[in-house]
Order: structure tokens, then C-alpha cells, then sequence
């Protein structure tokens, strides 16, 4: 992968230490290094990344044909990748229209040079500032904020630390999207295996990005006053339906919820 101008290519990246785990070649020698040493603690991460890609699949599916969403953002999206949430939108109903939002500049630059497909764009925003890109252009052109929009937040939180307050931050893009609005969270579970979480934090605090898991109490909270779906916050793998390669202990280690706003 070519290092755009700019870049500093030897900081690991959240984004591009994902994109190996599933196999990409968007990352470079640093994230390389500082995800071998997550496998080294934690071997099942190519595994759960995998099946992370599944949920989102799962869940968008969820927001298209059962809650009827036509407009979804996937805030802190990472790098483009197979079954992207656009391509599994709109393969149910090509007029969906789908904003990806990520701070980093990579992901910025690499998702406008891929992502050519109609109702589809990048926006360059910070999960922590959600005011800021929820009023860009690129952004409006293609959400209607008075009408139900699917907002994702997969495997992004525990990514913001506590000293952001990313609670106000979800609850600025809580309050503003209308009535019907469907939320979905994955996030690092604080009440499992914490002698890996506490090795995986170590080497994610190296990287451009903290990792802050966080107990279900206050993954809940995220979630304000709208009404969780069934079965609420959960697991994100049900151990009757682990993926291979992933055992129980760390299917675990991770929470995701659905809510719709009342």
C-alpha cells in the first residue's frame, strides 16, 4: 500500500490493523507488527473479525427489510471491504442511501476513491464530534435527519476514551435523528478475560486509537431512552452460533444491542 502524503505510516491504525486481521493489504508494516501482537494474545481476533463483518451483515439486513430503513450512516466505518454496508443495502433496494463517516485519513482518501456507487459516499468526521459531520454537505445531500435513519456504531466505541465523553457524543446523534431511527452498537466487554483485555489495551494505546472496553452498564447507557430490541444487549456471538475458530471465553469479550427511538 502506498503512503499518501501526510501519513505516518509508522503509528499503527485501528482501521488498518482491522483490515489485516481480515486478511486486506490496506495497511502497512507498523500495523502489521502491532496486530501480530494482539494474535499473539488473543489468536481467535481473525476469526471474531470475520464474524464481525457477519453481525454487520445481520444487523443492516435488520434495519432494511424488518424496521424499513432507507438511509444508513455507519459512523467510525473503517476501510472499505467485502460486503460492504452499502452492497448489502442496496442489493435489497438499490435506492437505500448509505454515508460512511471515519476520521482517519486513510480511510477517508481510500473510501472516496472506491466507494463510486450511486446513494453512496465518505465523509471525512470524528465520532467525537458528531455535530460537525451530521451538518456536512456530502452528508445532507443524501440524509434526510427528519426521516428514520440507521445509525451503526460496530466495533467503534471502546475506540473513544472516557475523557471525549463519547455518552454525549452518541446522544448528540441520538437527539438528532427523527422518531423510528434504528442505533447499533458492538462494543469490548470490561467483565471477561480482563488479563487479555489488558494486553490487548497495552498494544492498542501504542496505535492511533485507546481501547476502552466498558462494562454492560455503560454500554447500555449508550443507548439512552430508546427501546432495545430483543434479546437487548447480548453477547455478540450466541454461543449456539459461534463461528469456528472462536471459542466461548472470547465470543464473550464483546456486547452489541439494537434500539429503535421511540
Amino acid at each position: 500500500m502506498t503512503v499518501p502524503d501526510g501519513i505516518d505510516a509508522s503509528v499503527p491504525n485501528a482501521a488498518r490493523m482491522y483490515d489485516y486481521y481480515l486478511g486486506g493489504k490496506d495497511n502497512f508494516a507498523a500495523d502489521r507488527a502491532a496486530a501480530d501482537a494482539v494474535l499473539a494474545v488473543a489468536p481467535e481476533m481473525r476469526a471474531a473479525a470475520r464474524s464481525g463483518r457477519a453481525l454487520i451483515k445481520r444487523v443492516v439486513e435488520h434495519m432494511v427489510v424488518e424496521r424499513g430503513i432507507r438511509q444508513i450512516i455507519d459512523i467510525g466505518s473503517g476501510l472499505p471491504t467485502q460486503e460492504n454496508v452499502h452492497e448489502i443495502a442496496q442489493a435489497i433496494d438499490p435506492s437505500v442511501r448509505v454515508v460512511y463517516v471515519d476520521r482517519d485519513e486513510v480511510v477517508y482518501r481510500h473510501g472516496q476513491a472506491l466507494l463510486a456507487a450511486p446513494n453512496t459516499t465518505m465523509v471525512h468526521g470524528d465520532a467525537g464530534d458528531p455535530a460537525a459531520f451530521l451538518a456536512d454537505p456530502a452528508l445532507r445531500k443524501l440524509i434526510d435527519l427528519d426521516e428514520p435513519v440507521g445509525i451503526l456504531m460496530m466495533f467503534l466505541l471502546h475506540l473513544i476514551p472516557d475523557e471525549t465523553d463519547p455518552h454525549a457524543a452518541v446522544g448528540t446523534v441520538r437527539d438528532a435523528v427523527a422518531p423510528g431511527s434504528v442505533l447499533a452498537i458492538s462494543h469490548a466487554a470490561s467483565d471477561a478475560r480482563p488479563d487479555h483485555m489488558a494486553k490487548i489495551s497495552a498494544i492498542y494505546q501504542r496505535a492511533n486509537s485507546p481501547f476502552t472496553p466498558r462494562s454492560p452498564e455503560v454500554i447500555t447507557a449508550f443507548f439512552g431512552d430508546w427501546r432495545l430490541e430483543e434479546p437487548g444487549l447480548a453477547h455478540i456471538w450466541p454461543f449456539r452460533t459461534l463461528p469456528p475458530g472462536v471459542d466461548p471465553d472470547f465470543a464473550a469479550m464483546g456486547y452489541g444491542a439494537v434500539a429503535v427511538k421511540p
